[in-house]
């Protein structure tokens, strides 16, 4: 039976391959700590970083391999990371709120152009825009209204590509035209990780790998923590665990939704073929709630495309096929290429489908960013940091919403299945 896979084909991260996850585990963990910080991600590392050059003893802990999660996972776009409309927002939380949660999302993305070039962080970091394909014709009226009616003040720079000029931005006839989000970005999320390692240490962070924390109790002005390599002392406790929240807080369980995003990258291809498909080294996102994106690797000679293919987790075994047959529909000139690298990693989704951060039983987090994390979840992990210290500037809109659960939901999204299948409806009947 023929397969989509090369013979060599792993289910692993393509980015593991310039930056594979760590495997050298701390020596001892130390006795106290200023601040622990659960989960060696981007939130995690970046409020190490703060707080180990404000002075704080700091020590991550990360039940895996650090570097293990979605960090090093994801398809390396950056946006701004809101993903609610303005008006939405406004009626839900008030216009100011909206604004200033808005004004974070924009100063996410530029925060994190400034901090990787002032840290020197060799990570293939482009300003490319993103091409926001519409997968209908009332979907990119809607795209072009959104970009002639920003908000007053929170404009960025867009522009309308209608459908008849779609081939200068894409090798594809599929969609319906998009608009060209000129600011956002792209990198290598592995070589980023890695940076930030690097950084936390050189600050005098310690990184504890294959130490999963079990308990976090109250002991005194601060916490007594359990980890499965012993018991450590703090004063202060970052939880930064995202998509890979788990029984630890059952408060934060119940308040983000694990859902697997799924990803493959294609054979070296001819650089001319690359040239063909993704002109303007774009990343590309679709307009479908069950949704696509895909761009072109660091050195050009591959194609990432990532979505959800399946109605509950599968495989990536199972998901490398699906996302190949769907990559040949909307690139008929990929056929006869084949899939060297497939996986999956978990996003944090959460009810409002907005990120959060703040302070629960004393407990500092920041988690939620629902796909849309590369940027904003370094943005806040600093932020959360700042907030440790005291800064006035830790503050975010982020942080002056409600963070919502649901009855019933316990942390299992049970209700994963039927909502992908209604959504999927949705997406064919274009409502």
């Amino acid at each position: 039976m023929e397969t989509v896979f090369t013979a060599d084909a792993r289910m692993t991260s393509y980015w593991w391959e310039r930056s594979p996850p760590e495997t050298s585990v701390l020596d001892e963990l130390p006795a106290t700590a200023d601040v622990l910080v659960v989960g060696s991600g981007y939130t995690g590392l970046h409020a190490a970083i703060v707080l180990a050059r404000g002075g704080r003893k700091v020590l991550v802990c990360d039940a895996g391999q650090v570097g293990f999660g979605c960090s090093t996972r994801n398809g390396g776009q950056i946006s701004t990371s809101v993903k609610p409309s303005f008006d939405s927002l406004a009626k839900a939380h008030g216009e100011a709120v909206a604004r200033r949660i808005f004004e974070d999302g924009r100063r996410s993305l530029s925060w994190t152009e400034d901090f990787i070039r002032s840290e020197g962080i060799d990570c293939d970091f482009r300003v490319v825009g993103r091409f926001h394909v519409a997968h209908n014709s009332k979907s990119f009226e809607t795209l072009a209204a959104s970009i002639r009616n920003q908000p007053k003040g929170l404009e960025v720079p867009a522009h309308v590509v209608p459908r008849a000029e779609q081939r200068s931005e894409l090798g594809s006839d599929i969609y319906h035209g998009g608009i060209i989000l000129e600011k956002h970005a792209s990198l290598d999320p592995g070589r980023y990780h890695a940076g930030l390692v690097r950084l936390a240490r050189q600050a005098g962070a310690e990184i504890a790998s294959s130490c999963k924390v079990t308990a976090i109790t109250r002991s005194g002005d601060g916490f007594s923590v359990e980890t499965v390599r012993g018991r450590v002392a703090a004063r202060n406790v970052v939880l930064a665990t995202n998509g890979y929240t788990g029984p630890l807080s059952q408060w934060h369980r119940r308040r983000i939704i694990p859902i697997g995003s799924y990803i493959v990258a294609t054979e070296e291809l001819p650089e001319a073929l690359v040239d063909k498909l993704i002109p303007r080294d774009r990343v590309v996102s679709d307009t479908r709630r069950v949704l696509y994106y895909f761009r072109a690797s660091p050195d050009r000679r591959r194609i990432l495309f990532g979505g959800r293919v399946s109605m509950g987790e599968t495989d990536p075994r199972k998901s490398g096929p699906l996302l190949h047959q769907e990559m040949l529909r909307l690139f008929p000139q990929l056929s006869g290429y084949r899939v060297t690298h497939s996986w999956m990693g978990y996003v944090g989704y959460t009810f409002d489908t907005l990120a959060h951060t703040g302070e629960q039983d004393g407990i500092h987090y920041a988690m939620g960013y629902c796909g849309s994390g590369v940027g904003m979840a370094g943005y806040l992990g600093m932020r959360v940091g700042q907030t440790i210290l005291g800064k006035a500037e830790g503050r975010t809109g982020y942080g002056e919403t409600s963070f919502p659960s649901r009855s019933y939901y316990f942390g299992k999204p049970w209700f994963l299945a039927p909502a992908v299948h209604v959504y999927r409806l949705r997406d064919r009947l274009g409502i």
